[in-house]
Parts: structure tokens; C-alpha cells; sequence
């Protein structure tokens, strides 16, 4: 049987603060979120959380600022581990591959923000590397842009990233197939 974790990308306060700018389907997102955090916990599959990490004091993703912070609804607990990234990739000059590495982990399901920026790439570097992948494709969001708005943006990465990069399934196909074995 394959070693599983959970990589819940970049779902920091920063994200649920814009003023000018509301995630897609938000409030079912973080619900959804919730569930796969909840049950990856009781099932005893690792959750690692990635975390966007800025050097620059006026970003919002800046190290040790409120707006940095893991969603307060997902907090991770002291034995999780919390991966910081600089750049849209979680794997890129980051411990992440060396600790999955540790744990043995070959299967990573994947859940987060943004869809367009850090899950795309996260998603497909961890393919390039070698993991089987699953792209939880209720469990990510992003926010409209100046060509898609946000809906469009995330059917079409699901489109792209599922059965290329990833297989695509739902919350609740993941917790009643996967994560409950």
C-alpha cells in the first residue's frame, strides 16, 4: 500500500482579508478543507502544511504578520509539519521532498490555494518528481482574474492537471475511497 499525505498549500489568513477580492466558493472551500484535514488526522495520514513565506515587510505573506499565518480554521497541530516557500512552487529551496522522503510518502493529495499559481506548479513538480498525485478539485480556489473569473480558472486547471498530472476527485470521493483505509 502507498504512504499518503495531505499537502494543504498556502491557505493563510492573507488569502480570506482582501478587501477588493473574495475567494470562489469560499465558505464551501474551507469546509471542504476542514473535512480532508479532519479525516487525513483519523486516519493517521500526515497533513504537511505549505506556507508562502515573504522577506519584504509590506507583503502580506510576510513572515510572523497576521495576514502570514495558517488559516485559523485549519490550525496545524504541534506534530504537523509547516513547510515555508518563496516562490509558487512548495518544492523548490524547501525541505518538502527530503521530509516526504522521511516519512516514505509516494502519494500526495493536494488541496489549497491558488489554483492558477502555487497549486499548478506544486502539482506538477511533485509529478516531475515522482509522486502519485491527487488534485482535490473542490478543495482549491483562486480569485477572478482580468481575462477568467475565478470558476473558469479552476475547471480549467481541473481539466488540465486531472489525468495528466494528477487524478481528480472530489471531498467526498476521497474520504469515502481513500483516506478511510
Amino acid at each position: 500500500m502507498q504512504k499518503t499525505a495531505l499537502l494543504i498549500i498556502d491557505v493563510q489568513t492573507a488569502m480570506f482579508t482582501y478587501e477588493n477580492f473574495k475567494l470562489f466558493n469560499e465558505q464551501q472551500i474551507l469546509a471542504n478543507l476542514l473535512q480532508l484535514v479532519e479525516k487525513a488526522r483519523s486516519s493517521q495520514i500526515p497533513v504537511i502544511f505549505i506556507q508562502h513565506t515573504s522577506s519584504d515587510e509590506t507583503d502580506e505573506f510576510y513572515r510572523g504578520s497576521s495576514t502570514w499565518e495558517i488559516y485559523p480554521m485549519l490550525s496545524p497541530r504541534a506534530d504537523e509539519l509547516i513547510i515555508q516557500k518563496t516562490t509558487w512552487d512548495a518544492f523548490h529551496l524547501t525541505p518538502l521532498h527530503e521530509e516526504l522522503q522521511k516519512l516514505e510518502i509516494e502519494h500526495l493529495i493536494i488541496a489549497g490555494m491558488q489554483t492558477e499559481f502555487c497549486l499548478d506548479t506544486s502539482c506538477r513538480r511533485a509529478f516531475s518528481m515522482g509522486y502519485q498525485n491527487v488534485l482535490v478539485q473542490d478543495a482549491h480556489s483562486t480569485f477572478d482574474g482580468r481575462i477568467l473569473t475565478a470558476g473558469q480558472i479552476i475547471q480549467h486547471h481541473n481539466a488540465i492537471i486531472g489525468g495528466r498530472f494528477a487524478k481528480l476527485k472530489t471531498t467526498s470521493e476521497l474520504i469515502e475511497q481513500e483516506m478511510g483505509r
